[in-house]
């Protein structure tokens, strides 16, 4: 039986980061004028573009563009296919990469991107036609040296292949640069499919040290089993966790004694990418799913996912947001007077943007490492990004998120200090 996933609250995604960034300026010392200076978004594009559908009609679709910050670099964020993206969503998305990409010290300000529109309804001929499309509107801002596309909800290697021929075709250059998170055979790097996934786990495991919960007893549950998700909760289970839970859009699973998660997305790769039907395991609902008694949950679908409705009922220790905005501010209130550690999503799933700055750097020097090496350098950079931030929230008794807040607000403000405001 097909169950609905948790219904998600009225809460506008911008506004809930802006209220994010006001918590972390409230312990900065930062003009007024800067403070506005973060809040607004540096640019925002939006294109209303005709395709050809494969009935011969034409099909109008909206896109959107915003580059928030390019302070610390050229703009970098995902691209996303999905009926609820709005302007909104496209700022708060990019405001949280400017924050992520700051961070982890990488030399980016923050972008992001979307199409309304569900890919499931589309041929892959029509979603090539449109994605190209799109590609070709982006080009006046987009670049190895200005923005930088990878994908997010709904797209992958593939739309990455298609933007980056688009642009090298139009352009009369190839580059591989323009885009990361690329199939390896044209220009991508080992290990980024992964790379989002292992980042979660990274910090997940740091953060049960801290906290003293051998991984081996760790109970995981996994809301959002897709390219985050699933990779997240396979790695976990391969260092010693019990994963108890997953959901996704079609339903959730559930399973004291373990599920192998590597069999319910082998499951799901043949059942439409859905796991609603998997045999070895109880089917609950979503709501269910996110309340289970567990010591670690990872949020790894969309925003507003635990809110102030349901954070009373959470049951785990630690948070380890794999998605983008998967918390209300409000809810953080609840869960951090109950004593629940959140990773924030601008550290936790750091790990995609990181490995996309390494793919990056490898086009950019036409020389590519292994994917040892890549992990190795992941690993080491997550490692950095998370104990800069508990060092921060122990320091200053704050939260792990208004932590990372600080630690990438004081990086984005000193740059933009340091540069001055042109003219």
């Amino acid at each position: 039986m097909t169950t609905a996933t948790p219904k998600i609250e009225a809460a506008n995604p911008f506004e809930n980061a802006l209220q994010q960034l006001d918590r972390a300026l409230h312990y900065l010392d930062v003009s007024p004028g800067m403070a506005e200076f973060l809040r607004r978004p540096h640019r925002e594009f939006t294109v209303n573009f005709p395709v050809r559908m494969d009935n011969g009609e034409i099909q109008m679709f909206t896109g959107y563009r915003v580059q928030h910050s390019i302070v610390r670099g050229p703009a970098k964020g995902g691209i996303r296919y999905h009926p609820m993206v709005s302007m909104d969503e496209v700022r708060a998305l990019s405001m949280w990469m400017t924050w992520k990409c700051a961070v982890m010290n990488l030399p980016y300000g923050g972008a992001k991107g979307g199409i309304i529109v569900d890919p499931r309804q589309l041929s892959q001929g029509e979603v090539e036609r449109m994605t190209r499309r799109f590609a070709y509107e982006l080009i006046p801002i987009i670049g190895p040296d200005q923005d930088i596309p990878a994908p997010d909800v709904n797209t992958g290697a593939q739309t990455m292949a298609w933007i980056m021929d688009t642009y090298s075709m139009t352009t009369g250059t190839p580059s591989p640069g323009v885009v990361t998170g690329k199939p390896v055979s044209v220009g991508g790097s080992l290990g980024r499919s992964e790379a989002t996934g292992r980042g979660v786990m990274y910090t997940t495991l740091r953060a049960l040290k801290h906290l003293d919960i051998p991984v081996k007893e760790a109970r995981v549950v996994v809301q959002g089993f897709g390219n985050v998700g699933a990779v997240a909760a396979y790695l976990m289970q391969e260092e010693g966790a019990t994963i108890i839970g997953v959901g996704d859009v079609s339903g959730a699973l559930y399973d004291p004694n373990g599920l192998d998660a590597r069999d319910v997305l082998a499951y799901a790769r043949g059942h439409s990418n859905l796991i609603e039907g998997y045999p070895k395991a109880k089917a609950i609902t979503n709501e269910e799913l996110l309340t289970l008694e567990c010591d670690v949950l990872i949020p790894a679908a969309l925003e507003n996912q635990i809110t102030a409705a349901n954070a009373g009922q959470i049951k785990a220790r630690v948070i380890a947001e794999g998605a983008n905005g998967p918390t209300t501010p409000e809810a953080d209130d609840i869960l951090r007077q109950r004593g629940i550690m959140i990773i924030p999503d601008i550290l936790c799933n750091a790990g995609g943007v990181t490995v996309s700055y390494l793919e990056w750097v490898q086009d950019r020097q036409y020389f590519f490492w292994t994917e040892d090496e890549i992990n190795s350098r992941l690993e080491r950079m997550m490692d950095e990004g998370f104990y800069a931030v508990l060092k921060i929230a122990q320091d200053m008794e704050v939260d792990m998120r208004t932590a990372a807040y600080i630690l990438a607000v004081r990086r984005v403000v000193e740059v933009a200090q340091l540069r001055g405001f042109y003219p």
